[in-house]
């Protein structure tokens, strides 16, 4: 199962707006320069998310994008069917959306798939590691980062002695 890079820089906006959540909205330029991401393509991200309920936007010149909703409620199987929709382990399960799963596109021919139940615990495995992984969680695996320091070099450089 493969998840497109909607979903990664998906999750990756969120976890920064995470880090940022008492901070007041984010612009998504500045999203975009601290992940190294396109912000053409995060800003169709950003209105699936927002569209889903996940972030919300305020116009201005201090403006940008926050969380709806605390990190620690916020789960990732939300935000993967907000990105890339209804998890699916096969080309032949179907989407149905109405019910939030995926059906088994062969039950409409009559046949019986005899790998419709190893598909369908992929499926249900994937699903419930997404539900019970917050945002929260992701916003404290890998702290926030602090640039580098840059450092010049003072004055001459000390002579290397090898053991010879």
């Amino acid at each position: 199962m493969i998840f497109t890079t909607k979903a990664e820089y998906g999750v990756r906006l969120l976890v920064e707006l995470g880090r940022q959540e008492d901070a007041g909205p984010i612009s998504l330029k500045a999203i975009a320069e601290a992940e190294g991401l396109p912000l053409a393509y995060l800003e169709r991200i950003v209105a699936l998310l927002k569209r889903s309920g996940l972030v919300e936007s305020t116009r201005g010149a201090h403006g940008g994008y926050r969380l709806a909703r605390p990190a620690t409620e916020i789960t990732m199987d939300e935000v993967v069917l907000a990105l890339e929709g209804a998890v699916a382990p096969m080309s032949c399960f179907v989407d149905d959306r109405d019910e939030g799963r995926v059906l088994c596109s062969h039950a409409a021919d009559g046949h019986a798939c005899a790998t419709k139940l190893l598909w369908t615990r992929v499926q249900g495995g994937v699903i419930r590691a997404l539900q019970q992984t917050t945002l929260q969680e992701l916003v404290e695996f890998e702290p926030a980062r602090v640039p580098a320091p840059v450092f010049a070099p003072v004055g001459p450089s000390l002579p290397v002695h090898s053991a010879a």
